[in-house]
Parts: structure tokens; sequence; C-alpha cells
């Protein structure tokens, strides 16, 4: 399955986000890591995993459509 988002090292549109991205999105945005969360419809723990330095047990990767179903909900809050 090298071509799964989340299991692949491939760039491409469908790719998941480094923990900086999503920390610097979400500060960008003025958005706490709780109200990030429920813009997803997850947890805070998950959201504190995708932002957990890589390398670290408690890191996770965010799945690319919850990182591009972010990108969308704040788009549409800029509306």
């Amino acid at each position: 399955m090298g071509n799964h988002p989340n299991r692949g090292r491939a760039a491409g549109a469908a790719r998941n986000p480094k923990p900086a991205e999503i920390i610097e999105a979400r500060k960008a945005a003025g958005l706490t890591q709780t109200e990030a969360a429920n813009m997803v419809h997850a947890s805070l723990r998950n959201w504190q995993q995708w932002e957990a330095q890589e390398g670290t047990e408690s890191h996770r990767r965010m799945h690319p459509g919850l990182w591009e179903l972010f990108h969308i909900k704040l788009k549409a809050r800029q509306q």
C-alpha cells in the first residue's frame, strides 16, 4: 500500500501535514487546540497527537482528508 497517504512518504496533493504546519495554521486562525479539533470532529487528544513532535511516542499523523477539511472550514469561517 505504498500509495496510501498514511503509509507512504510521497509528497503530493494527498499528504500528511507536518506538526509545525498544523500548529502554524491553527495559531494563524486564532484557534485553541480544542476549537480546532471540534472543527474536524476530533478529540482534543487527537489534535494534541497531531501537533506532537515527530519521533515522539505521542505523535500521530493527521490524515490528509482531515487536513483538507480543516482548511475548508477555515475558509468558510472567513466568508
